[in-house]
């Protein structure tokens, strides 16, 4: 399942997301790579709290390592979810074989 969300990940580079880290700190940037274990590196980045962080304004890109994401909040027009549904199946099904 992890292939599947890698390769919809890489689908959105380019794209402004806002990701959430397990410490509460959310950071709003634009795509530029990720890779198998999902970690991601943002571009023009910014921090939805700055008063709380403000170290942070100074950063402009940054890494963020895959096993520290909360959650990823995409756009939602640039999301297929017919086809995200479709391919989850499609992988559960292979798992059970």
């Amino acid at each position: 399942l992890s292939y599947l969300f890698y390769s919809f990940f890489k689908s959105l580079v380019g794209k402004d997301v806002v990701v959430e880290l397990k410490n509460d700190l959310s950071i709003c940037g634009t795509l530029h790579s990720v890779d198998q274990y999902l970690n991601i590196k943002l571009t023009d980045i910014s921090v939805t709290d700055p008063e709380k962080y403000p170290h942070m304004l100074s950063v402009k890109n940054c890494f963020i390592r895959g096993s520290v994401v909360r959650y990823v909040q995409l756009p939602a027009d640039e999301v297929d979810t017919q086809l995200l549904q479709d391919a989850a199946r499609k992988e559960a099904l292979q798992q059970k074989q």
